[in-house]
């Protein structure tokens, strides 16, 4: 079975959004500057269908984490469009050709018809729980990783659960003060350090997470 990992963007502080999150303002107040770092790279703009960008220390690790990825899991937050019931038409973030490639498991509570993409992303909507997406997303990707995209809830339902096998994160030196966190509430999680690259204006840190 591929490795299930998680990489995200996080402030000094520990949070992965800023306060007061919305549709108009989905990554929170504040919460774009953690993810600015990758806007310029040449492996984050190829991966948008864009050209030109810089090649640094940071598009490496980007390659890397993105590098043989066979299923993505999210949740609903992260996917869009709240909660409840399903707005029609809601179909994402990012248009009608999402830079994933892949299936994409997303938990909710409300059930929906799967959703096929351009570019090869399809969208799978999961009722059961992250170990019912994760045994759908292993079905799929065979010997490939599996991504735990986010938001911080899943994230943390993947941990608490024992679930996740990497945890990288990207440490961007800005305190958001209040937000989102990653990791409240996990008792005694316990991680080992594997790697640090430090790159111009983010630290790249990789925990294998222990059981």
């Amino acid at each position: 079975m591929g490795t299930v990992s998680c990489q995200i963007s996080m402030s000094l502080d520990g949070y992965v959004a800023g306060p007061e999150q919305s549709r108009q303002d989905p990554l929170g107040r504040g919460g774009l500057r953690l993810h600015e770092w990758f806007f310029g790279l040449d492996a984050w703009r190829e991966q948008h269908g864009l050209s030109g960008g810089e090649h640094t220390v940071d598009a490496e690790v980007v390659e890397e984490m993105t590098r043989d990825v066979g299923a993505y899991i999210m949740g609903r937050r992260m996917f869009g469009d709240g909660g409840g019931r399903w707005e029609p038409g809601w179909r994402g973030w990012w248009g009608e050709d999402p830079p994933f490639r892949t299936p994409v498991f997303v938990l909710t509570h409300q059930e929906r018809e799967p959703l096929p993409m351009a570019g090869g992303t399809e969208f799978h909507f999961v009722t059961e729980g992250p170990r019912a997406a994760l045994a759908r997303a292993r079905e799929v990707a065979g010997d490939r990783r599996i991504s735990v995209a986010g938001g911080a809830d899943t994230v943390r339902q993947f941990l608490a659960a024992g679930l996740l096998d990497v945890l990288q994160l990207h440490i961007v030196p800005i305190v958001l003060g209040a937000g989102e966190p990653l990791l409240a509430g996990l008792g005694d999680l316990r991680l080992a350090q594997e790697s640090v690259v430090a790159g111009p204006t983010v630290t790249h840190v990789t925990y294998r997470v222990l059981r």
